[in-house]
């Protein structure tokens, strides 16, 4: 749906019932994780896009355990957004070069649920809907 932008017109056709199938299958990558509780900022998003698929954006509030992004790999991956850029007095030619940011994918509330898995949480705001990691006890 989200190459269409909703725009897409479907229709399905009931075909039958069929016998169990076994359960659905996993999802085979792992999260991008909030390290810390602050505010994202562009220097940490630079660095976490390399790492996958983002769903935050710069300014936005995250705590810590939050979902923002989905990882290359099977494991989740604790990642520092919320970093910002070191102020020094020396300046180079190339040093504050444009940082260009892909666009998050933003999730609407049905791909969220669909999205989490047995140890994770969705929380949903009148501003926002993000997904978290439940603590381990």
């Amino acid at each position: 749906m989200s190459a269409t932008r909703g725009l897409a017109v479907m229709t399905t056709t009931f075909a039958g019932y069929k016998p169990w199938a076994g359960d659905f299958d996993k999802r085979d990558r792992g999260n991008l994780l909030s390290h810390e509780s602050g505010t994202v900022t562009g220097h940490g998003l630079k660095n976490a896009q390399e790492r996958g698929i983002l769903f935050s954006s710069a300014g936005d509030e995250v705590y810590e355990n939050q979902i923002i992004g989905i990882h290359q790999r099977a494991n989740d991956l604790k990642v520092n957004i919320c970093r910002t850029k070191q102020l020094t007095n020396m300046r180079s030619a190339g040093a504050d070069e444009k940082t260009n940011l892909t666009p998050p994918t933003i999730l609407s509330l049905e791909q969220a649920v669909e999205y989490i898995e047995d140890t994770e949480f969705v929380e949903v705001t009148p501003n926002a809907i993000r997904m978290g990691k439940m603590a381990r006890k």
